[in-house]
């Protein structure tokens, strides 16, 4: 298979979960994932939450199968950047089957809002903007 058309066909990758949650771990191919959510609700601003966990579930076809490279972003909707980018790589393995999942666990500790708004995640994989979701932060 060229290189030509393996970039044409992973376009298949598919993101089956791509979440906020209260807590998450991978643990022998099996993902844990307790209390998702996509608003945190504050009386007082500036806040802190103290913990939440991005979880994110890739699935890829045989012909993908190879190392791949993932960024997550946080903007606000001014632009600013809500966490520091998170970036690495993937290998992407098949066990035999003819698809392979790859389970992305990160927890963030302490973050800190000045105010109410909207943080939008946004997944990168292979310098391609796949999927974003939502994070509204409101007065309660």
């Amino acid at each position: 298979m060229t290189t030509i058309t393996r970039k044409l066909l992973r376009k298949n990758m598919k993101v089956e979960l791509f979440s906020l949650c209260d807590f998450a771990q991978e643990n022998s191919g099996k993902l844990t994932v307790v209390g998702t959510f996509d608003t945190i609700i504050s009386r007082n601003f500036p806040c802190i939450h103290p913990q939440l966990s991005v979880i994110i579930r890739l699935r890829f076809d045989l012909w993908e199968f190879s190392k791949h490279t993932f960024r997550i972003e946080s903007h606000d909707l001014d632009g600013n950047i809500g966490i520091k980018p998170i970036s690495g790589d993937v290998d992407v393995q098949g066990g035999g089957n003819a698809t392979a999942v790859s389970h992305l666990v990160f927890t963030i500790n302490n973050l800190r809002f000045q105010k109410n708004g909207i943080i939008n995640f946004i997944l990168f994989i292979d310098d391609k903007e796949v999927m974003s979701i939502p994070l509204y932060i409101r007065k309660g």
